[in-house]
Order: C-alpha cells, then structure tokens, then sequence
C-alpha cells in the first residue's frame, strides 16, 4: 500500500476505472453473444435489434480504448456477414 497521498488516490481511481471498464467489456461481449443467440434460432428480426445494441456496444468500447477500433470493427463485419446469411 502506498504512503503518499497521490499515490494513494491513483491506486483508488485505477481500481475505479477498472471496474467501470469491466463493466462496460462484460456488456458488450453478453450483447455480442445476444446476436449470435439470435442468428443460431434464426431469429432475423430478434437479430437486426441486437445487432444495433450491439454495434453501439462495440463503437463505445473502441472509443474508451477498451478494445482497438479495428477489433471493434472486425466483430461488428462477421456479426453482419452472419447476419446476412440468415437472409439469404
């Protein structure tokens, strides 16, 4: 444990941070995880609504750095092109 007293603060709000950044990393991989529910019922309507939850999920995460943008990026194109295998 720290002594000073900025050290003290820092370890606090890292601890903070951390459990917000957990939070927000566990929402977007169960909204993820909702979309791929939906594309295995073959459920297309149930599919396009969490696909635009999800997709806000993946944008917001990549802008908090919690994942690369194009990581971001890359879930949200194979999330679609599943997607679209349901409509075809």
């Amino acid at each position: 444990m720290p002594n000073i007293k900025s050290a003290i603060k820092r370890v606090k709000t890292n601890e903070a941070k951390n459990a917000q950044n957990t939070i927000a990393k566990s929402a977007m991989r169960t909204a993820v995880k909702k979309v791929d529910a939906a594309i295995v019922n073959n459920d297309a309507t149930a599919a396009k609504e969490t696909f635009a939850a999800a997709a806000s999920k993946l944008d917001k995460a990549a802008a908090k750095g919690l994942i690369h943008k194009n990581a971001a990026a890359r879930k949200k194109s194979r999330l679609m092109k599943k997607m679209n295998t349901l409509n075809a």
